[in-house]
């Protein structure tokens, strides 16, 4: 039992704390998904054939990858995060 009888556990969170956690993960997953937009468009969208309504077969194929790689870049990079984050909170405990 931890110091007055209180949880040992996490503290619970208000509502407007889960409010604004969601809020700020929103942000952040926008955040993303503009960025893989942007990224992805320079890269494979060929701005003078912008007559044509349909992508091509080779503007498919390049979003297509470049879609998947910035999502296994993203998933190993927060796999990463996550590693050095508990390895850093392992370090300050005693």
């Amino acid at each position: 039992m931890s110091f007055l009888g209180l949880g040992g556990g996490q503290p619970q969170l208000s509502s407007a704390q889960k409010i604004q956690n969601a809020e700020s993960e929103l942000d952040l997953v926008t955040d993303m998904f503009n960025k893989l937009v942007d990224n992805c468009h320079k890269k494979c969208i060929n701005n003078a054939n912008y007559a044509d309504g349909a992508l091509d077969k080779t503007e498919a194929n390049c979003l297509d990858r470049c879609v998947s790689k910035y999502f296994e870049t993203n998933v190993k990079v927060g796999e990463q995060m996550q590693t050095m984050g508990q390895t850093f909170n392992g370090a300050g405990k005693l």
